[in-house]
């Protein structure tokens, strides 16, 4: 999630960190982008969007940008990531009122959002899988499902590991299936597990709370992971993102178009 201190958990412009094979079946295999270690990235979530930042990747809310927004990006040179919340509830999304109150668990630290019981997958997964209609339908190259590591906190139901893991497939699947890439948020213990399933990943705070060699099975595996900081200074996590190969920057709380990159 965009993370308060309740849970724990990168920018080196690379421009040939963007790529993406050849295929026409959408699958897995090939077909849809992956972005390599050191991609530049722009992560924003709020206020007007900024443009101008001179990167490969946006991050960007699937729900507040259109069509046209993602062409734009794409007319410019960038791919760009649908952010969309798979693993909790937000009560001021368009949706809301599909989500049954028998799934909605306990707040997550976010104003307007709560967990969701992530084993009721006959239910989330067609909402899941609208919600990635809406990234492909608006061009979106890759999706970021927030709240994937549900099973670690306190959600109100008595989630363990094994749900966690069938859950973060069922995303991955779904998100290729629809030709689109995929990225594992934060839930570091699972990584050696999830690594394949997922092209990149994007982590919160792993300098602050010294997890960021937890990323090394995505870097090995020649995929990007996005890196963000929100209480250190550049110079206290800059260096040993270089040396990890990751994608790293400085960034508020509330994302929106200010950054200092690494």
């Amino acid at each position: 999630m965009r993370r308060p201190v309740l849970s724990t958990a990168l920018l080196l412009p690379l421009l040939a960190g963007c790529t993406s094979a050849p295929g026409d079946d959408g699958g897995p295999a090939e077909g849809h982008w992956r972005p390599t270690p050191g991609t530049a990235w722009q992560w924003q979530l709020s206020g007007k969007l900024d443009t101008s930042v001179d990167v490969p990747v946006y991050d960007i809310d699937g729900f507040d940008h259109d069509r046209a927004t993602v062409a734009g990006l794409h007319d410019d040179g960038r791919k760009v990531i649908c952010y969309v919340s798979t693993g909790a509830w937000e009560d001021f999304r368009p949706d809301a009122d599909e989500f049954p109150a028998a799934v909605l668990g306990k707040g997550n630290g976010w104003e307007g959002e709560r967990w969701l019981d992530i084993r009721a997958t006959d239910v989330l997964e067609p909402l899941m899988a609208e919600r990635l209609d809406m990234c492909r339908e608006k061009g979106f190259d890759g999706v970021e499902p927030d709240n994937m590591d549900g099973y670690k906190n306190d959600t109100g139901f008595p989630l363990t590991g094994d749900d966690q893991l069938r859950y973060n497939r069922l995303i991955a699947e779904l998100a290729h299936d629809r030709g689109m890439a995929v990225g594992l948020k934060n839930d570091l213990d699972q990584i050696p597990e999830l690594v394949d399933d997922f092209d990149f990943a994007v982590n919160e705070q792993c300098a602050q709370y010294g997890e960021c060699a937890d990323n090394q099975p995505f870097v090995d595996a020649d995929k990007a992971v996005f890196h963000v900081e929100y209480e250190l200074p550049t110079e206290r996590f800059c260096a040993d993102s270089r040396e990890l190969r990751l994608s790293s920057m400085l960034k508020k709380y509330e994302l929106d178009a200010w950054r200092e990159a690494c």
